[in-house]
Order: structure tokens, then sequence, then C-alpha cells
């Protein structure tokens, strides 16, 4: 049975609910083990956008598994990881060997670091070697994405007989291959955008450039808002969704990203009727959603 949306609130209530929920969850105290953490941990840029890049790759699975595997790997890297994928080598990919983020091996890990070695030593940090490809006047960041993906999987194939393994090509799932590619917008949100949650250490790309990160949490509760009607989480309802907020925040439509999470993982929300419901912002609009989908019967 297909199941009716409530109509989406109008643009100046939805701007209300989400400044709102921004005001309540945009805080540094709420990164607690969000990969987002090991923005903080490295006083230097360049290990922190490193940090950032590894993070955002091996952001799936459970936060607990996440933070082992990340904590795991920077400590094996010195906790210098700019230098350590700089100076990459057999040496330092043995030092590797072991590792392993649910399907993410050492060798896959190895592979992703091989390739950043002459990108870093070239260009100095991954945003030279990003914005290199990046036009502003593309109507968002996909196609650079894209560019930044191929060319580095391009690069392997080179030296691979025309081959790319299926665990390199999952750590950078290109637009140009369909993919909503969630973890490397996340990386590009905590790169571009800048207050008490992102550090923006990028400067040559426009927040307003930005597509949202969009995971199963993430697109539930934009479907709660009237943001799409999709049931698939694709680069089209990725697209679909930034645009939604862009038409609240043109400049910044990413920025309700991590407060609108943190619904789902501090709250703990499911999406079911619960009886902390009550204290969300975004109960209203749930509510009438709920009552629409059952034709206006009490749930």
């Amino acid at each position: 049975m297909t199941v009716s949306l409530a109509s989406p609130p109008r643009v100046d209530v939805l701007a209300g609910i989400l400044d709102r929920v921004y005001a309540r969850y945009n805080h540094r105290r709420f990164i607690g083990a969000d990969p987002l953490q090991f923005a903080y941990r490295f006083d230097r840029p360049q290990d922190a956008e490193v940090a950032c890049f590894l993070a955002a790759a091996l952001a799936y699975g459970r936060v607990q598994q996440i933070q082992r595997s990340l904590n795991d790997l920077f400590a094996r890297m010195d906790c210098r990881p700019y230098d350590f994928v700089t100076s990459f080598s057999p040496s330092r990919r043995s030092r590797l060997a072991g590792f392993k983020h649910r399907f993410t091996t050492a060798e896959d890990l190895g592979d992703l670091l091989e390739l950043l070695r002459p990108v870093l030593r070239r260009h100095g940090s991954i945003e030279s070697f990003f914005v290199e490809d990046f036009d502003p006047k593309e109507r968002n960041v996909l196609p650079a994405l894209a560019r930044f993906c191929d060319c580095l999987t391009d690069a392997y194939a080179r030296r691979h007989a025309g081959r790319v393994s299926r665990g390199l090509m999952y750590l950078l799932a290109s637009p140009s291959r369909g993919s909503a590619s969630k973890r490397l917008h996340l990386f590009l949100r905590w790169m571009v955008r800048a207050d008490d949650v992102d550090p923006g250490l990028w400067k040559g790309v426009k927040a307003a450039k930005l597509i949202v990160p969009l995971d199963v949490h993430m697109a539930r509760l934009c479907r709660i808002l009237g943001l799409h009607d999709s049931n698939t989480i694709s680069q089209s309802t990725a697209v679909q969704v930034t645009e939604g907020f862009g038409a609240i925040a043109p400049a910044d439509p990413v920025k309700y990203d991590f407060a609108l999470s943190r619904i789902g993982i501090l709250d703990e929300c499911t999406g079911r009727p619960r009886p902390d419901c009550q204290t969300c912002e975004l109960f209203e609009v749930c509510l009438q959603q709920r009552d629409r989908s059952s034709g206006g019967r009490p749930s």
C-alpha cells in the first residue's frame, strides 16, 4: 500500500522548526563519538584534513566500531596522519597489517593512502587537489567530486591492468557511478562549513555548493519534513533534499545536517511514536504525517 505523505510545512514554518533544531543541537558538546571528533584531535591543519578524510571514509557501521577503528588507525600512524601518508612506503603499508573495519581491509586502506601520497606531495593538501577541478559556476559539488574520485581510481587502474578493487571503489564512491556518496559529502561538509561543529578548514569551496550527506536516518527525517517522497537513498534524493533546504538557507543548505541527525543519534528516534516525542521540535509535523497515513484514525 502506498502511504501518502503529509503536505510539507510552509517554508517559513519549516525554517522556524529547523532553526530551533539547530539552536538546540548544533554545539561542539554534542559531537561525542561522532567521527567528526577527530577533526579536533590534531593541532596541525594538514593532519586534521587527512584525519577527516579517513574518518569520513570509514564512517559506516556502528558508532562504537567506527571510533575503535579510527583510534587504531591513527595510533598506527603515530598520530601524524599527514606525515604518514606523504612518506607512505611498503614498510609503512606493513604497519597497517591486521587492520580491518567491517569490510574495509588493510589492503584497501593501503591502496587509498598510496593514491593520496602523490596528491599531498604535489598539491600540499587535499583541498588544493580538489579545487583544481572545481568550477564555481557549476550547480553543486557533484561534478568536482566525481572528477576527484575518478582521477584517483583511474590512477589506480593504470597501475593495475585497468582494474580497481571493490574495496577502493567503496572508499571512493564517485557520483559518476550514481552513488549518493554520503561519506564523501560528509567530509566536504566538515571541510567547507565553519561553525561550532564543522571546522571549515577549506576556503576554496562555498557552502552553497554542498550536498546533504543523506543516510537512512536523515532520509527518514527529511521525508517527515516533506522534503522528498522517495523510498530509496539515491543521488537524486540527496539533491532534492538539498534543494529543499536551499529554499530556506540558500547560502548554506547543509546547515541543518548535524543538528537533525542528533534527533536519531541522541534521542534515538526511529520514526515510531514514543513518550519523548512531545519534546521534539518535529513532533507536530511528524504527528500530521502519521494522522494522514492512518486516514485520520487515532494511532
